[in-house]
């Protein structure tokens, strides 16, 4: 597994106030709950797996030359606010290949909102989902409007969820994979970006995902 990420200093202090014990033994009982916490094989902790799992999306440029590997989840506040700033930085470098884990840890329905926007993978709109359900403000989404935001961006609900009962057991060993590494690498909650050999627990603004883009290609 991934041992040699070093923590950003340059990064803006993660506002642990959103991690609480309350948050994090919810989120592993939702987990459990969806048959997401449970061990998997060490190979899928490797750091092979992580940059390269042929199940998770991928976005920005597929050949980049950096990676930057985001842990989220659709009821985290902090995600939401790096969606536009790592979006911009994206597309006006271009050459950097973003792997996304989603890792529904807040709620029951952030593995509900997780396994849709994975589903939306099979219809190659996962990007659209992912945006989608960030898009929603707040906390502790309800089902409902996680629906009505995906119709809202264009999607058939009766395809995507007949795709998410399909592919449930692909999506929940992804989402196992995730958790498991998630845990190997000591995460304690989102967001946390893997920026080359950088570990960045921080909502990052548009300056701050430059800066350490700069700093883990200077680094490499």
């Amino acid at each position: 597994m991934m041992q040699n990420h070093r923590i950003h200093r340059t990064a803006t202090p993660f506002a642990t106030a959103a991690w609480d014990r309350r948050s994090i033994l919810m989120g592993l009982t939702a987990l459990i709950g969806a048959g997401i916490a449970t061990r998997v094989g060490a190979d899928d902790l490797s750091a092979e797996m992580i940059l390269n799992d042929p199940d998770a999306p991928i976005g920005g440029n597929p050949n980049g030359d950096l990676n930057i590997v985001s842990f989220f989840d659709y009821n985290c506040p902090f995600c939401k606010r790096t969606v536009d700033p790592l979006s911009a930085v994206l597309a006006s470098d271009g050459n950097i290949r973003h792997i996304y884990k989603d890792w529904p840890i807040l709620a029951q329905s952030s593995v509900y909102g997780a396994k849709l926007a994975l589903a939306a993978k099979y219809q190659n709109r996962y990007e659209d989902a992912y945006r989608a359900l960030m898009g929603i403000e707040g906390s502790r989404i309800p089902e409902d409007r996680m629906r009505q935001a995906l119709q809202a961006a264009g999607f058939d609900m009766a395809q995507l969820e007949a795709d998410a009962n399909e592919y449930d057991a692909d999506i929940t060993t992804l989402l196992q994979r995730n958790n498991a590494q998630a845990e190997g690498l000591g995460l304690r909650g989102t967001p946390v970006f893997l920026v080359g050999q950088f570990l960045v627990a921080s909502a990052l603004d548009e300056a701050g995902f430059r800066q350490v883009v700069k700093d883990a290609r200077d680094a490499a």
